[in-house]
């Protein structure tokens, strides 16, 4: 992002707060099959990067999720995705406009994907235009920001969903059963890897008043939200350590490296890791007292492979922006419960959670969690 775009952002944003085993495990996981039937949920894609470009494309092959809406601050992006989406022009705003949205009937949700810093004023601007948010994770650069969104659309009567893909992802879910079945008795461990060196210096990530962190704001929630649906509990206390190797790559208030670890109610403990700075590091680990689960890669696009003490898993891969606009459409439009929560009053929790981090990183303390 160059300083002129990074600019434009940050004006946008002070005007708007105004061992693999030799036999395959039979997986009993259903296989995903999307909804073919009922209302077809309108989307407005807001923030036309990098992300909103693998969503665009996974969204062709929805049943129930179309894009019918663009907002960017672009001229040149919306002109080129309202063609290439076949997006009205009349459906694309830039950033000072799409309040108008509000009187818009062919926009039912917009999707947020925008860097971390904006999340919050846009969401409270879709929600005033009645319209149903999705947002990116982070949700929000803290907790009482997380807060003031979840209110905001509950007093507009709007949902807020957030993009929690793996909470819908097959191999996820096939080990969330196991777990809520017995198969690996009581869960005693978590281990959670979420790691890649990052590259281009200058983009938005490595930019605190756009990110709001480092590496914890971004690949470091998918292991706190991991261990939460791993687990399948809340973490009540949070240790932390930071370690910076790089501080001419990495400015301050911008984490190279974070530990951090989580105890439960149950007893059961994590240990996880963040970093922008090693690669190859995508890996959840759950030990129970029958046996474990492990996915490697446990986060990327895919395909996602898991195994068991019983051997691999065997399920096929489906695109999972795919699967989880059209998850989201059932919620939206069907009132949907699903297996995995990915509402903005359960991904509170998470920013609870990296601000209790970040806080035990400064003092060196552990940190208790209290989510009310």
């Amino acid at each position: 992002m160059n300083h002129s775009r990074r600019d434009f952002i940050h004006k946008l944003t002070a005007s708007a707060v105004l061992l693999p085993l030799a036999t395959p495990m039979i997986s009993q996981a259903t296989p995903y099959r999307p909804h073919q039937q009922g209302k077809t949920l309108r989307v407005a894609l807001m923030g036309l990067g990098g992300y909103a470009q693998r969503v665009a494309e996974a969204m062709q092959s929805c049943q129930r999720a179309e894009i019918t809406g663009l907002i960017s601050g672009t001229p040149q992006k919306l002109e080129e995705w309202s063609g290439k989406y076949n997006v009205p022009k009349k459906n694309c705003y830039n950033y000072e406009t799409f309040d108008a949205i509000k009187d818009n009937p062919e926009i039912d949700a917009v999707y947020i994907i925008t860097p971390n810093a904006l999340h919050h004023s846009q969401a409270l601007r879709v929600a005033a235009a009645g319209k149903h948010v999705i947002c990116e994770k982070p949700m929000a650069l803290n907790a009482p920001e997380a807060r003031e969104m979840v209110e905001a659309c509950r007093n507009a009567g709007v949902h807020l969903l957030v993009g929690y893909r793996m909470r819908f992802e097959p191999n996820t879910l096939e080990i969330v059963r196991m777990r809520n079945d017995g198969e690996l008795g009581k869960i005693m461990f978590f281990q959670g890897l979420s790691g890649f060196r990052i590259g281009d210096p200058n983009q938005w990530r490595l930019n605190k008043d756009l990110a709001g962190g480092g590496a914890l704001m971004d690949i470091g929630v998918y292991s706190i939200n991991g261990a939460r649906y791993m687990v399948g509990e809340d973490p009540v206390w949070v240790t932390a350590q930071e370690t910076k190797t790089e501080p001419g790559r990495f400015s301050e208030g911008v984490d190279e490296t974070i530990t951090f670890q989580f105890g439960f109610p149950s007893g059961a403990t994590a240990s996880c890791l963040s970093t922008y700075n090693m690669n190859y590091l995508d890996r959840f680990f759950l030990n129970g007292e029958k046996g474990f689960a492990e996915l490697s890669p446990a986060t990327g696009y895919g395909p996602i492979r898991g195994r068991t003490n019983h051997g691999p898993l065997e399920i096929s891969h489906t695109t999972h922006q795919t699967v989880q606009m059209d998850e989201m459409a059932a919620i939206i439009l069907d009132g949907k419960q699903p297996v995995l929560r990915v509402d903005g009053e359960d991904a509170v929790k998470d920013m609870v959670i990296v601000d209790a981090i970040y806080e035990a990183c400064r003092t060196g303390r552990k940190q208790d969690l209290v989510y009310g």
